[in-house]
């Protein structure tokens, strides 16, 4: 339509604006990067790095606890005159300290999974590059680093003083690789399940309290249930019984394969057969896990 003096009608109204939009020239830096951005900072989340102060606290002060053990250990074995090793294995340190590595990982799981959840950024890590693998595998792996950070550090601690006390270099050498091997296993297996525990529910305050309740009350009942089976004279049950806890779990594949002592009722060592079954459940679990974060975060991220 036209106005008297010919221009068309809207014209004095319609305006194209310059605001400031241009287009992206640089490198693509694709999946790889956003996988490693995404690992990244979910591990330095984990120790609070990259957080407020408070968030710094918790994580610090049970790596602080976890290593001062080790070094107290250590003191103590350099101290006292004749020792020619170390008064605790490599391999039994993490399951002494259990309830402090349980600790940080019901802290840090919901931490790392339950506030994307809460605050609905799942679509956004999905929208492109990164895919729903991407994500499940980063935040695994981060995980299962912060756990082998935690777990693995007081054994260096242990290995460093076991050298400086002139301890012999080959024992504790190869205690130290069993030890580490171990705790390589508990941080897998331990950041699956807890992972997947966290990521059922977008409330940290639930998360923690369920983690908590799987690694403590699965351990304290099969060692309760255990000690009735040793004492009524049911033997053959107790290493079959350690199944149900991941405690258990990896205190039985060190005795199977590691060279640990058996921590069970009656003390009695591991066949290489149970052990292979004790491996099959904790790769079952750890695999199981992952299918159930993939799952869970198809339906999330639509």
């Amino acid at each position: 339509m036209s106005t008297e003096n010919g221009t068309t009608a809207g014209s004095e109204t319609s305006r194209i604006h310059n605001i400031g939009y241009r287009s992206y020239d640089g490198p693509r830096l694709g999946r790889g990067y956003a996988r490693r951005s995404l690992y990244s900072q979910s591990l330095r989340g984990s120790f609070g790095l990259g957080r407020s102060a408070k968030s710094k606290v918790l994580p610090m002060l049970l790596l602080g606890v976890m290593c001062m053990v080790a070094a107290i250990i250590v003191a103590v074995a350099i101290a006292t005159p004749g020792s020619t090793a170390l008064p605790i294995k490599y391999t039994a340190f993490a399951i002494y300290l259990q309830a402090v590595i349980g600790l940080f990982l019901a802290a840090q799981a919901p931490q790392s999974v339950s506030r994307d959840l809460r605050f609905r950024s799942i679509p956004l890590y999905f929208s492109r590059p990164i895919e729903r693998v991407d994500y499940v595998v980063a935040k695994l792996a981060a995980m299962a680093s912060a756990l082998l950070i935690i777990t693995g550090a007081p054994l260096v601690i242990l290995y460093a003083g076991a050298l400086l006390g002139k301890f012999d270099f080959a024992d504790q050498t190869k205690g130290f690789g069993q030890g580490m091997v171990s705790v390589a296993l508990l941080s897998v297996l331990f950041a699956a399940l807890g992972l997947v525990v966290a990521a059922l529910t977008p409330r940290r305050g639930f998360g923690v309290a369920a983690v908590i309740a799987v690694l403590t009350i699965s351990y304290g009942a099969v060692s309760v249930v255990q000690g009735i089976a040793w004492e009524t004279g049911s033997a053959g049950a107790v290493e079959w019984l350690g199944l149900f806890s991941p405690i258990t779990l990896i205190s039985g594949l060190q005795n199977a394969f590691l060279g640990a002592s058996s921590a069970f009722p009656g003390g009695e060592d591991m066949g290489a057969g149970v052990g292979m079954v004790y491996l099959i459940v904790v790769l079952a679990l750890v695999a199981g896990s992952y299918a159930v974060l993939m799952r869970r975060y198809r339906k999330v991220g639509l």
